[in-house]
């Protein structure tokens, strides 16, 4: 069983940055694909960003391309994401995930909730205004 805790949310002013950590509790963790999830009260879990297990491959949403940066660190086992010129709409609980049905060496980044299989607790962010 691989156990995800995330880290590093808190409160920022709008144009801040944040760095959210990501650590597994196992090194099986190096072989999945990894994602970043936000959700809001009352609205559905949304893709953030997604990266493959060898970091060689990311995706993002558009409402964070060019701000948000997602790395990751296997050798640690941690997967990061680092959130640039914040603003109020990126408020939200921040997931990562884990997709094991998608080891390597096989490469698939996708942006669905029901694909990833390992889930963190989550993390609040909040950006004022």
């Amino acid at each position: 069983q691989v156990q995800l805790v995330e880290s590093g949310g808190g409160s920022v002013q709008a144009g801040g940055s944040l760095r959210l950590s990501c650590a597994a509790s196992r090194s099986l963790f190096s072989r999945y694909a990894m994602a970043w999830f936000r959700q809001v009260p009352g609205k559905e879990r949304d893709f953030v960003a997604a990266i493959s297990w060898s970091g060689g491959s990311t995706y993002y949403a558009d409402s964070v391309k060019g701000r948000f940066t997602i790395s990751r660190d296997n050798a640690k086992i941690m997967m990061y994401l680092q959130m640039n010129s914040l603003n109020a709409e990126d408020t939200a609980v921040y997931y990562c995930a884990a997709d094991g049905r998608t080891t390597a060496p096989i490469v698939r980044l996708t942006t669905t909730v029901s694909d990833y299989n390992y889930w963190g607790q989550g993390t609040q962010v909040t950006v004022s205004s």
